[in-house]
Formats: structure tokens, sequence, C-alpha cells
């Protein structure tokens, strides 16, 4: 029988305004409150709100107490002594805070298993919600969507109240999705990609420390490893054993000491670790607009000005281009542009599917009934076939210049390499093994990958390894239709944001999805799309007029409206890469 009880007074929400190194100011606001940022006026920090937490107390009953004992676990990185006051002995030391934080729905229900019984000294106790995601210990925030009950024992404490006597098998840590949304952050730390002429992004929670600025729990952070996600896949510019030491600002600079085996590098190597600490600071809203200065144990070691590392996110070029009737022309401004010198640009209806090397490659690639074949875009280029194939994945261009596709018949990812002279190589793929692979994309990073399996899953992996080492791995699921609908393509627009067209039973629906933690926003539709194209934020898309004839639409800044680009003879926008 389920049965309510009203709480009391469980918790206290109070804003605090941190100030790095100064401490801080509480403000005590009454009750739950909606959590509003209000900012603190520090270029290192983040406005934040603290959730504490009371003891358990003597007139509350289970309910009460369950509630408190979860508020107490949101509270538990700023203030861990309140919790174990919820717990018997016993509990408190098979518990541990350690291991994946569940997020859970605002508002949760809880409940009784059986009419409860005054003369018993302890009662059963569920909480029935929704789980949102959990954050991994490596601050992956990974959404994980489904019903969650969970049951718990609650004793009678001598004098009054109750204790939990006994937590579900593994459970640690227990957050609302306001309590993320008041303590964590979303934050995109940068590393090297193999080559070391890239950042990438890697997309995590980090909870706000009431004790220390912001940007040095960035940095910190940026010390480590990166999430699972790109574990083995991107390298940094750190020494092992790198620490921050201080990181203060200035009127027109932040000044970040650091200590540690960080030796003397090329100026490359120099270039790459301010890169990565420029993007890690300013991609989360920290020291905009102000110079850089890293000393090692108070010596300088190297300084930059705003904006001086823009070739780090490059995307190898940002020409549209689109296809009409089987023949590669370019795109203007203004509308359609002519056909592409060479083979690439002549009309040939056995062609599909194209895909545009970086842009000064200027290479094209296409799929025939037999296999890949691959153009330059010069007046003598000409279609070779490089992979052979009846059944393989529409081609995707590394940055680095390889080609790679999926062999569905054979269950293989190949890689070919125009510059190596061999055949198409065979790379290893375990996780894809014995799965239905539809699309295999390569991401502008040259680390991601994506791969549609069946016909409504989406998932996400990584180039991991190096050299003869390569391999696709680091899979995890990203989305999945209802069953009926399809996934109809998939496009990357940077190297954090995935475009994907679905066909549902209401009819089409285009999701633009960060792959680091699921957040998804619906770009609305008018006409119907046979294919996405995007870079960064131009989104490009080939609809069906009336009568069948194609034209290519682009969304608009407002992203909610679209206009017409080319209307006819027109269809297959792209960019290249991605």
């Amino acid at each position: 029988m389920r049965r309510s009880r009203r709480l009391g007074v469980v918790v206290v929400i109070a804003t605090v305004v941190a100030w790095g190194g100064s401490g801080c100011t509480v403000i005590p606001v009454q009750g739950p409150s909606t959590v509003t940022d209000a900012g603190s006026g520090d270029p290192l920090d983040k406005p934040f709100q603290r959730m504490i937490a009371i003891e358990p107390q003597k007139t509350w009953g289970p309910e009460q107490t369950i509630r408190g004992m979860q508020a107490a676990m949101a509270a538990y990185a700023d203030d861990p002594t309140i919790l174990p006051r919820y717990l018997t002995p016993e509990a408190r030391a098979k518990w541990s805070a350690s291991g994946p934080v569940t997020v859970i729905e605002d508002g949760f229900g809880v409940a009784y298993p059986t009419e409860p019984d005054a003369d018993e000294t302890t009662e059963q106790i569920e909480i029935k919600t929704r789980q949102v995601a959990r954050i991994d210990e490596d601050d992956a925030y990974i959404p994980s969507t489904g019903p969650w009950e969970r049951s718990f024992e609650l004793t009678k404490a001598q004098g009054g109240g109750y204790r939990v006597s006994y937590l579900p098998e593994g459970l640690g840590l227990v957050l609302t999705r306001a309590d993320v949304a008041r303590a964590y952050r979303a934050t995109n730390l940068y590393y090297l990609n193999r080559t070391q002429d890239r950042l990438v992004a890697d997309r995590v929670r980090l909870r706000i420390r009431p004790t220390e600025s912001f940007a040095r729990t960035i940095l910190e952070r940026l010390l480590q490893e990166p999430s699972s996600a790109l574990k083995g896949a991107v390298l940094t510019s750190f020494a092992a054993g790198t620490k921050v030491e201080s990181v203060r600002s200035g009127e027109e600079r932040v000044v970040i000491n650091l200590s540690g085996p960080l030796g003397p590098l090329d100026p490359g190597g120099k270039d790459a670790l301010m890169a990565q600490i420029r993007w890690s600071l300013n991609e989360n809203g920290i020291a905009k607009g102000r110079g850089i200065e890293v000393q090692v144990d108070g010596e300088l070691y190297r300084s930059d000005r705003p904006n001086s590392h823009q070739r780090w996110l490059d995307d190898s070029g940002d020409s549209a281009y689109y296809v009409n009737r089987g023949a590669l022309h370019y795109m203007r401004d203004d509308g359609p542009g002519g056909a592409v010198p060479g083979a690439a640009g002549k009309q040939r209806a056995d062609h599909s599917h194209f895909a545009l090397a970086k842009q000064s490659a200027a290479m094209v690639a296409a799929k025939t009934s037999t296999g890949i074949s691959v153009a330059s875009l010069s007046q003598d280029g000409q279609w070779q076939e490089v992979i052979q194939g009846a059944e393989l994945t529409p081609p995707s261009w590394h940055r680095d210049g390889s080609l790679w596709t999926y062999d569905i018949q054979n269950g293989v990812a190949l890689r070919y390499d125009p510059v190596g002279g061999r055949g198409a190589e065979r790379i290893s793929a375990p996780y894809l093994k014995g799965l239905d692979v539809t699309r295999l994309r390569i991401a502008r990073d040259g680390v991601r990958v994506v791969v549609t399996t069946g016909k409504n899953t989406v998932q996400i992996g990584a180039l991991t390894g190096a050299a003869a080492g390569v391999m696709l791995g680091n899979f995890q699921p990203l989305t999945t239709t209802e069953g009926g609908n399809e996934i109809e393509d998939v496009a990357w627009g940077d190297d954090e944001h995935l475009f994907v067209l679905a066909k549902s039973k209401a009819g089409q629906i285009l999701n633009e999805i960060n792959v680091g933690d699921g957040e998804t926003v619906e770009v609305p539709l008018k006409d119907r799309l046979e294919s996405v194209a995007a870079l960064n934020d131009r989104v490009l898309a080939e609809a069906d007029m009336d009568g069948g004839k194609p034209k290519i639409l682009e969304l608009n800044q407002d992203r909610q409206t679209w206009s017409p680009k080319i209307d006819s003879e027109a269809n297959t926008p792209l960019f290249p890469l991605g």
C-alpha cells in the first residue's frame, strides 16, 4: 500500500558565491528553491548554489528520513559528515560513496510495499522514479533512462526517528536532476589527436568546489586521463606528475603556476600545451578575452594572447558542394555553382553517396555497385576503384587522407591509404563483430566515429591506438529510436555534435545530439528530408519538392526555420569530411 507523509524541513538551500582562495558568502534561503545562477564577477569562477543538508530529526518518519538521506547525498561532496548520521553502524560500514553517481528525476516517489505497523522496529520503503543518467568516476555523464526502483530498510532509533539499516548492494550517491544542475557544470576538456595537429573535446561533468576556483578545477582535471570515451584515442602535452600550484587573475591576464617534470618542449609542443589550456578555459566561459601566462615553479614558461590558437580546431575546409545527376558541383554563397573539374564533375548514374576529403587534398569518393571509387578534383582526375565489395557502407574520409568503410558482407572495417600505394587493409573492430553495421562516419577531429547498427541505433566510438595498432573501440550507445522507426541519415556538425535524421510513425525527426553527454535539441522540420550535411553552424539538407524533384535547404541562424538554397536539380549536399 502506498502511503504519503508530509515532509518537514529536510534541507536548506544556500546560495554560495565562490571567490577563489578567499572564502565564500553564504545567504540562507528557506526551503527548496529553483536554482538561479548569480554571477560572481570573478573571471576564473562559475556561479553556483550549494545544498546544506541537516541531520535526521527525532520527529521524522521513514519517508522524511529517506528524503533527508538523499539530500545528504547531494551535499556529500561539500560536507561528508551528515550522510553517515542517517545510517546505522552496520549500514555505515558497508556503504561507500565511490562508484558512479546515479542521477534520477526530481520529485521522486516514496512508497511502502506493506502497510506500516507502529509496533514494528523496522520499516521497508521504496524509492520509485526514473533514472536520468549516471556520472562515472572519470566524470563522464552517461544518459541512462528508464524506471528506477530501489528498496531500503529503516530501523527505529533510540530517542526517536529512524536510521537506514539497509541500502541496495552497490548503490553509491543518488542525486536528482536539480542536484546535478546546481552542483555540476558540463565542461569540455581539450586533448590532442594522434597526429597532434588538432584538439579533441572530451565532455565531462565537473563538480564545483567551494574552496577553489573553477579554473583550477578544470586544469587539475585536464592533467588527468580523458574519460572512457577517448581513452587510448588522444594524447596530452602535459608530462605525468605535473601539478597546478596556483591560478590567479589580473586585469589583463591569467597566471597559471605549474610544477613537476614539465621539461623544455619544442615550440610546437609548447603551442599544443597552451592550446589545451586556452580552449579548456575559454570554451567553458573562463578567462575569455584575457592573455594566459604559464609559469613553472614561478618562472615564465610560455604566454599567449586571446584568439591565438584558432588553428587547433581547424575543420579542413568549409566549402559546400552538392550532386546533380551523379555529377559533383560546388555551391556558391548565393546558390548553385558549376561542376568540379575532371571526371567527378561529369554525370554518372552509377555513382552515389559522395564523400569529400579535406579541402587541401581535393579528392572525392563515391559508392558504386562494385565498390568505392575515388577521383581527384582536377582537370585530368579520373575515377579509380580502390575498395571492392558489393555491400559496403558509404565512404568516409579521415583528416589524414585515408578512406574508410565497413564491409557488411564480411563484417570488417576497411581503410585505404592513397599514399601507401597498397589496397584496403582490415582494421580491428571487435565490438562491431556480429552487429548489423549500416553506416560508419569519422568526425573531423580524426578521432571519434559514429556507426549505425540495424535500423534504429546510433553508437559513438573512437579510433584508438596508433599506426599498425589502430582499431575501432570505445563504443557507447548514443540514441535508439522507438520500434518501427528508422535512422535515415547521420552527419557530423562538429566533433561534439551529431545530426540524426530519423523516420517515425508521426513523420521525420531531426535531432542535434551532443555526443559527449547526449544533450539533444530537436530541429523543426516542414519538408521531408532525404539527407543532411553540416559544418559548425551551417546545416544543409536535401528535401523533396512537389513532383519528386529535389531541392537543397539551409537551416537559418534562428535554428527554427529553413530557407531554399538551390530550388531544383540538386541533391545530396556535402562538406569536406564529417
